[in-house]
């Protein structure tokens, strides 16, 4: 059972107690990602990320890799569009230790502009192991095709160009307006005395702001967009995508089960027919991502270069099939099994549980109970998939990117 309580100070504690296990997850969150930049700031909740491992008032970056070492403790950090999540798992005995360092590095980081300057160069090479991983740039510029306009559109590493932009004043006057308390949510899960670990959090977070500016979505009118990237590469890529659903919509569920169907799983219908029965592709899977205003259906196959327009036509084909079709009981029973297995598996470590309260409480501002979750897949039913298929089944609603060696017409394979 998650307890969720709110500090003194305002900051909301969500706390998952499990007395069998010997480790605990710790994760402070912070509701501020590139969605909450704009164009002359992007990347600077990445960015932030990054500076916050580089040294504090009173521990060098050394001293810190070394502190959590020390207590054989695992650390880490990642920014998404939405959020940014600093976290650590440790045995917990050293619970104690380990909420000092995280604590540290989260209020008393330096953003020295050395570190900095070594750091932008970091991360300029990490925009080029991105470049150079295909796979990975055809699902960003996906999302940059589909959120085009809007917040969720940039990519949340930013750009060479906004990075220079970014010193320590930005980063300053960024965490003053997004690093409030009434946007950080510390999420727990493991074996930890509660009232020790509220007492210690009590006295950190005076010194942020209390609340943040309203967070507003620009809303624009989708259109489908084309987008072909030519290099040097042995496979293509191409991912087809439209728009979705929010996170809190009710329908969740079934677009969630809908995508499992569709190629969640090796007995999904993309599978056996674009991989197994055309022999197409290697990899070849959907997946329905959401945020807390928007959302997006996101269909991947790498194939060979000259495969591409077999491909997007098994694609559209399964696609037209669902819609005439539907669903048989078999196929939705099996549906629901394997994501409730998903889920039960994902909460079978203290990480896990922990980026889940984490996440929900940060970005929707509740935690859903397993019981609640499994009623929500178990509910689905066959006219939802059919209400879902409507949305979804039309390919003249996709947009699509291909990362490929050679200029191809990728608007006219998608949508003759």
């Amino acid at each position: 059972m998650v307890k969720i309580k709110k500090l003194k100070c305002g900051v909301r504690v969500a706390m998952e107690k499990i007395p069998e296990v010997q480790s605990v997850s710790l994760g402070i969150w912070v509701h501020a990602g590139s969605a909450f930049e704009n164009s002359d700031n992007a990347g600077v909740s990445h960015f932030i990320e990054h500076m916050m491992f580089k040294g504090t008032e009173t521990r060098s970056a050394k001293e810190i890799a070394e502190q959590v070492d020390a207590i054989g403790g695992q650390m880490n950090a990642f920014t998404g569009r939405e959020g940014t999540c600093y976290y650590i798992k440790t045995l917990s005995s050293n619970l104690g230790r380990a909420m000092e360092v995280l604590l540290d590095m989260f209020t008393g980081s330096v953003f020295d502009e050395t570190e900095m300057n070594r750091e932008r160069k970091v991360i300029f090479e990490e925009m080029k192991m991105i470049r150079d991983t295909p796979d990975e740039d055809c699902m960003d510029t996906i999302i940059s095709q589909v959120f085009k306009g809007t917040p969720l559109g940039p990519d949340i590493i930013g750009t060479e160009d906004s990075l220079n932009n970014i010193d320590s004043s930005v980063i300053k006057e960024y965490i003053k307006k997004e690093y409030t308390r009434d946007s950080i949510v510390i999420a727990l899960a493991g074996n930890f005395d509660e009232r020790s670990v509220c007492a210690e959090l009590e006295k950190h977070f005076s010194g942020f702001g209390e609340k943040k500016p309203r967070y507003t979505y620009r809303k624009v009118k989708y259109e489908p967009s084309f987008k072909v990237k030519v290099k040097d590469i042995e496979q293509s890529h191409i991912c087809l995508a439209t728009k979705s659903i929010p996170v809190t919509d009710d329908k969740y569920y079934a677009y969630a089960v809908f995508s499992n169907i569709m190629g969640g799983s090796m007995s999904s219908r993309l599978f056996q027919s674009i991989r197994e029965k055309k022999g197409l592709a290697y990899t070849v899977y959907s997946m329905n991502s959401t945020y807390a205003k928007d959302g997006y259906f996101n269909i991947y196959a790498g194939v060979s270069h000259e495969k591409i327009g077999e491909a997007i036509r098994g694609i559209r084909g399964e696609l037209v099939k669902f819609k005439k079709e539907g669903v048989t009981k078999e196929e939705l029973s099996k549906a629901k099994e394997q994501l409730k297995s998903s889920y039960i598996f994902g909460l079978e470590n203290v990480n896990s549980r922990m980026f889940s309260i984490g996440k929900n409480l940060t970005v929707q501002g509740r935690v859903y109970s397993q019981e609640e979750v499994l009623k929500e897949i178990d509910d689905v039913t066959e006219d939802d998939l059919a209400a879902v298929a409507k949305k979804l089944c039309d390919i003249k609603r996709y947009s699509a990117v291909a990362v490929t060696n050679r200029k191809i017409q990728l608007r006219r394979m998608v949508q003759e």
